[in-house]
């Protein structure tokens, strides 16, 4: 297994974590912020592992699926967690969660057709607003509210504009649907 991929594993490994010292933070404000910490650390190895993928070609079908998929049990996670904190609507969380088993779906269909779809700069952006968000959630700072609040509704808009995005540049997968 390379670097790009372990480090990926590693993202994975950190979410329970994370997501007990979130959730621990309720009794505990402290602990929040080794529940960012972990966070940060684990959306860190999102931008490593692509950059160190991409400058050494160490690019793997692997990490083509599971970059991905560390991503959205990474942010998942912590807007679940947040939703049971008080601090995100959990309609938002929703509809961020139907848009992520929409992209997985197209995803599977397309490797049963040898076609793999990677993320493109929608989606990108979309992953680096929800972890700002998140980050700017756990903090919980009231001088942030109102930057916290655009944050999250950018999050939502960019959801729904990769969602758009991934299905009209991925009509051939669409089509293959609709003749099975």
């Amino acid at each position: 297994m390379n670097l790009p991929n372990k480090l990926t594993v590693l993202r994975v490994i950190l979410v329970p974590f994370f997501v007990a010292f979130l959730l621990l933070s309720k009794s505990s404000e402290s602990l929040k912020w080794i529940a960012l910490i972990l966070f940060i650390a684990a959306s860190l190895t999102d931008l490593l592992d692509g950059k160190i993928a991409r400058k050494y070609n160490l690019v793997t079908t692997f990490g083509k699926f599971m970059d991905p998929l560390a991503d959205k049990v990474l942010t998942i996670s912590g807007m679940i967690c947040l939703i049971e904190l008080g601090r995100i609507p959990s309609w938002i969380v929703v509809i961020i969660v139907a848009r992520e088993f929409i992209i997985s779906g197209f995803r599977l269909i397309a490797t049963e057709h040898g076609i793999v779809i990677a993320a493109n700069y929608w989606g990108k952006w979309k992953t680096t607003f929800q972890m700002i968000m998140i980050i700017l959630m756990i903090v919980n700072l009231p001088a942030l509210a109102m930057v916290t609040q655009i944050v999250m509704w950018i999050a939502l808009a960019l959801t729904i504009i990769s969602l758009i995005t991934y299905i009209q540049q991925n009509m051939d997968v669409v089509r293959t649907m609709e003749l099975k």
